[in-house]
């Protein structure tokens, strides 16, 4: 399995977020990551997981056909 290691910065950049965020979120090992020397990767496929893990599908309401009530 040949997966890709991404930098902090390009992780953080790939969640759209500043730098903080993905160190946050090894620093409180809520995200698994690959120490490289003194050097801190994360796996693109660990990045995928987290993001699909906190993706929150909207809610499939059925609206009535008279509207809201007043």
């Amino acid at each position: 399995m040949s997966d890709h290691l991404l930098t902090v910065e390009q992780a953080a950049e790939r969640l759209g977020t500043t730098v903080r965020f993905p160190r946050r979120l090894i620093a409180e090992r809520r995200i698994a990551f690959v120490k490289v020397g003194r050097h801190v990767r994360i796996a693109e496929s660990v990045l995928d997981a987290y993001i699909n893990g906190n993706t929150v599908q909207p809610i499939n309401r059925r609206r009535s056909r008279y509207g809201r009530a007043a």
